[in-house]
């Protein structure tokens, strides 16, 4: 972990287009100011925790909680298909 020291309106760079800037510090509490690209998504550490382990949650959904959302019967494991060729025809003669 790299620890840097700054004062209000300092800031540090990450990368070449990500600023993260000293606003404020009262007492035992910083306020930072962060410039970056839109698709760059910034969460609070706390809050990107919560989201995680929501989508993990949702993505272990099982087909029966996913047909009952949808208001349809649980699939039952189908077979799978076993192709079909049309026979020819033995040639007379």
């Amino acid at each position: 972990m790299l620890v840097l020291t700054r004062r209000a309106g300092q800031a540090i760079m990450v990368g070449d287009n990500i600023e993260v800037s000293v606003v404020e510090i009262l007492g035992d509490h910083i306020r930072l100011g962060i410039t970056a690209p839109t698709q760059v998504t910034i969460h609070r550490k706390e809050v990107y925790l919560r989201v995680l382990e929501e989508n993990l949650a949702a993505t272990a959904a099982s087909q029966e909680d996913v047909s009952k959302l949808l208001g349809a019967p649980a699939a039952t494991q189908a077979k799978p298909a076993t192709p079909s060729f049309p026979r020819r025809k033995p040639k007379a003669g």
